[in-house]
């Protein structure tokens, strides 16, 4: 009688895990163009946040997947989608920024210095978007091309000065976030 085999047991991905990688995610697999110069960080930064949230891979820049420790199981998977994102961002900005965040070893760390060199906001930056929205004007264009180049400008202005968010433990029932969204949303329509 033939000695018996042991079953083959045949694992599957779980594609719903942190830590998945699909075949075809390899060190270009994530492009965010135009790449990272400085002076267009914060839509670099969301259109990054995008890409790598479709690839369940943002938590490992914010923080929420902490690095497991040396003997956990899931080092040598947290190590990889580490490497792999790093290259990602990598592949993403200019050679120049590239040479400044090549030796960090930790996506967390490189997300964090690009935010610290990048994201301050900049009043000249303020004025300059409050000076091109007031003299913009539509002239010769279509309606659609001067709705869009406006819309951009404004959503621009905003991203460097979001509405504040209620961090009360109640929601709140006042009406200055509602009066502060009014006045913004006046402020466009003029």
């Amino acid at each position: 009688m033939p000695p018996r085999q042991a079953p083959i047991i045949v694992q599957q991905a779980n594609n719903d895990s942190v830590f998945y990688v699909h075949p075809s995610g390899g060190p270009n697999s994530v492009t965010v163009t135009p790449l990272l110069t400085g002076s267009n960080y914060l839509a670099w930064s969301r259109s990054m946040k995008h890409a790598l949230g479709k690839k369940n891979k943002f938590g490992f820049l914010d923080g929420s997947i902490p690095i497991p420790p040396s003997d956990d199981l899931n080092r040598s998977a947290w190590e990889h989608c580490n490497h792999l994102i790093h290259s990602w961002i990598l592949t993403s900005v200019s050679p120049q920024t590239a040479q400044t965040i090549v030796f960090h070893e930790y996506v967390i760390d490189v997300w964090i210095e690009l935010q610290e060199q990048f994201s301050k906001v900049d009043r000249i930056c303020v004025a300059t978007l409050r000076s091109s929205i007031n003299n913009f004007k539509q002239g010769t264009k279509f309606v659609l091309d001067y709705f869009t180049k406006m819309k951009s400008l404004w959503e621009e202005l905003n991203s460097h000065r979001p509405m504040p968010v209620c961090t009360c433990p109640y929601p709140c029932r006042c009406e200055s976030m509602h009066a502060a969204r009014d006045f913004r949303m006046e402020d466009q329509v003029i």
